[in-house]
């Protein structure tokens, strides 16, 4: 059996074998005669194999671009979350308190950290922010203040009534000398029986929604502080906030001047997470260190260069936009000193002064001639101030100077175009017969503090904030000629005390403006200062990154970051929606 088998399997074998050769003889035979022997025909076909050839590669490059085009079509670059937004600003950061915020740095972390009670939303007027509902008696004395539900720290502790009563107390309080102390001195605040936040104002107030936009901090951290050592408690180097953002981490820069602040989203925040993930602040105390910064790349975006800073701007890889501010540069009369004091020198001043010749020193801007805006108030009939007449303004300045040497002290802050808006009227001046000292500084604490509070000039040139809705009373109001007051004249006018509170008190729109011109009559006349120039807010940003929208209304350039919640540095690539 075993023998039968293994003589059929040989069998097998040797005819598989003689066909596997036969095959192989055959595919030879096949493949020479139809490949190998046909080869010297491909000379004769060359041109059609050669048009075959250029049509698939013609289908394919069709093919391709078609599958480019449709997914281009249906596809689009947009803003996703993530990130970090640098941003470089001027001046030291002494404190992260909110209620001592004097340097453009320390304003900047303030907007940002803190929500406030009110707020200038995007089309520049007062709304609400903190806030669900502000609403007045009708005689505007009483002002009542309901909290939006569900409000929360950045610890998750909720804000409550309680710590805007507490933060309103801490303002009044002398001891603690904070910036917002002259709108609420008179102010009693109190907790209805409805769980509202009520307002007692010694006198109407037509305007008060915009003394309440004021950053609330939280009595749970503060309460056990001492309020005349407010400045230096832990608070103002670990704040619990309420705004976009919360403190991350502080660390010097890579120069000795600079220091970086990192922010991280705040997930309590009432608008909404923001898209991105964090906000750094580099702090700089020049502007010439900004500049470095931006043509390094080492920031996102700055605000705090305008006139010939911004010459100096590498714009390849930035764009700039421009937007006008409710704000005015003047030249500020010091009233009470020895060389100031005579309304007769002031107006001599005046008309010796070639404003339209200033006035270049600053290009690019509006022409301010008064301390009120049309786009405040529709003033219909403003004053005549006299004409320039160098020849009769010297006479009357060497009058009225006798032997008594004509000598000024004219300060200024390191922004802008006020040095060289400055320097121009240094030389008019001199023009004039005086010997005139420029000093130029630093906008911060220091300057606040020896040169703002102690009115330490003849002239100042400053630029300050008009707001969204006219209030002349904290610039020209006799009680605010203090060292925490903004009366930078030191000027003072029972009169114009009057017509300053009268506007401030009444809701009637008609008789405000007749106040209003009744106190520019008084202003003209008595010369306590000379508007220069309406400024602008000039931002250079990163043209890969997305921040404020062109259609904000700004009131001051820290109302850009009013949709701060929208603002993105990353992109992604996403197909649209049919």
């Amino acid at each position: 059996m075993k023998n039968t088998l293994k003589k059929r399997g040989q069998k097998f074998l040797r005819k598989f074998s003689k066909a596997s050769l036969k095959a192989s003889e055959e595919s030879k035979e096949h493949i020479k005669e139809n490949l190998i022997e046909r080869v010297s025909h491909i000379a004769n076909i060359r041109l059609l194999i050669l048009e075959w050839g250029l049509l698939v590669v013609a289908l394919i490059m069709i093919a391709t671009t078609q599958a480019f085009w449709f997914g281009s079509s249906y596809a689009e670059t947009t803003f996703t979350s993530g990130g970090t937004y640098t941003e470089a600003t001027l001046g030291e950061v002494s404190s992260m308190n909110p209620l001592f915020a004097t340097t453009s740095s320390e304003k900047v972390l303030s907007r940002l950290m803190f929500a406030t009670i009110a707020t200038i939303d995007r089309s520049g007027h007062p709304g609400v922010g903190l806030a669900k509902s502000i609403s007045p008696s009708e005689n505007g004395k009483i002002w009542t203040m309901k909290l939006k539900e569900g409000l929360k720290w950045s610890d998750d502790e909720p804000i409550t009534n309680e710590d805007v009563i507490f933060t309103m107390e801490l303002i009044k309080n002398p001891a603690v000398n904070s910036i917002y102390d002259a709108n609420l001195s008179n102010v009693k605040v109190s907790e209805n029986e409805n769980g509202e936040v009520v307002f007692t104002l010694p006198t109407a107030y037509a305007d008060f929604i915009t003394a309440l936009v004021i950053p609330v901090v939280p009595k749970h951290a503060l309460e056990d502080a001492d309020p005349k050592a407010l400045v230096e408690d832990d608070f103002s180097n670990t704040p619990i906030t309420s705004g976009a953002f919360s403190l991350n981490a502080i660390q010097n820069g890579t120069n000795n001047n600079e220091r970086v602040i990192y922010l991280s989203a705040n997930q309590n925040y009432y608008k909404g997470m923001p898209m991105l993930g964090g906000f750094a602040i580099h702090t700089y105390v020049n502007q010439d260190e900004i500049i470095s910064a931006i043509n390094a790349g080492s920031v996102t975006a700055t605000a705090e260069l305008s006139g010939p800073e911004a010459e100096k701007i590498a714009t390849g890889q930035f764009n700039v936009k421009k937007s006008s501010l409710n704000s005015g540069a003047f030249l500020f009369f010091n009233t009470k000193s020895e060389s100031m004091k005579n309304t007769e020198m002031r107006s001599a001043i005046r008309m010796g002064l070639n404003l339209e010749k200033i006035r270049e020193s600053a290009p690019d801007t509006l022409a301010l001639d008064y301390p009120l805006l049309n786009s405040q108030i529709q003033i219909e009939n403003y004053p005549e101030i006299p004409s320039y007449d160098f020849e009769t303004a010297k006479a009357r300045i060497s009058e009225l100077a006798g032997e008594n040497k004509l000598s000024l002290n004219v300060a200024t802050v390191n922004s802008g175009y006020l040095p060289g808006i400055a320097e121009s009227i240094a030389e008019e001046l001199r023009n004039l017969g005086f010997e005139v000292n420029v000093s130029t500084y630093e906008e911060n604490q220091e300057f606040i503090n020896n040169i703002i509070s102690r009115k330490s000039y003849d002239i100042l040139i400053y630029e300050v904030e008009l707001g969204a809705d006219p209030d002349l009373l904290p610039y020209y109001h006799s009680s605010q000629a203090s060292t925490s007051g903004l009366n930078l004249s030191n000027y003072r006018n029972a009169l114009v005390d009057d017509l300053l509170l009268g506007a401030r008190d009444t809701l009637d729109t008609s008789l405000r403006i007749k106040k209003y011109e009744s106190f520019l009559e008084y202003w003209v006349t008595g010369v306590p200062a000379i508007g220069l120039y309406q400024p602008n807010l000039t931002y250079y940003y990163n043209r890969n990154v997305r921040t404020y929208n062109n259609d904000i209304r700004l009131v001051t350039a820290l109302d850009r970051f009013s949709d701060v919640t929208e603002w993105a540095v990353n992109k992604t690539t996403k197909n649209k929606t049919p």
